[in-house]
């Protein structure tokens, strides 16, 4: 299964503190360790909401709305794309993650949708329209 591991913002990420050299290394090490046991797929660091925007939707209309966001604690600071076997392998590679911020932090572990997921409401031939945007991706 695919799952998207997802570093909560914290109080200090959404203010632009940047990690330390000791921090960036244990990451490396740990993306390596990932890279290795075959689980990452991909994965990034976030920059704090201040310098994004959100586009909300409403019907028809569309709203652009600039950084930064309130409840730090719903933001995105980081992700990983892993490939692992059940939710509990996730869980047990994010128990070994060293912590990604200076304070107490949160990491979310959300299972990508399969095709099977969708019902009937995937047809045959949005299958085969997901299939070849997928081959062009590679």
């Amino acid at each position: 299964m695919k799952v998207m591991v997802m570093v909560k913002a914290s109080q200090g990420s959404e203010a632009g503190e940047m990690p330390t050299t000791e921090l960036l290394s244990a990451m490396g090490k740990f993306n390596e360790e990932l890279i290795n046991a075959g689980i990452m797929l991909d994965g990034a660091g976030l920059t704090p909401s201040s310098r994004g925007v959100r586009v909300r939707f409403s019907g028809s209309n569309r709203t652009v709305i600039d950084g930064p966001f309130a409840e730090t604690k719903e933001l995105i600071a980081g992700y990983w794309v892993w490939k692992v076997s059940s939710l509990q392998e996730a869980i047990d590679w994010v128990k070994k993650c060293p912590n990604p911020m200076k304070e107490n932090s949160d990491i979310e572990i959300r299972p990508y949708f399969e095709a099977e997921d969708f019902g009937e409401a995937l047809t045959p031939e949005l299958q085969e329209q997901e299939a070849r945007l997928k081959s062009r991706l590679k």
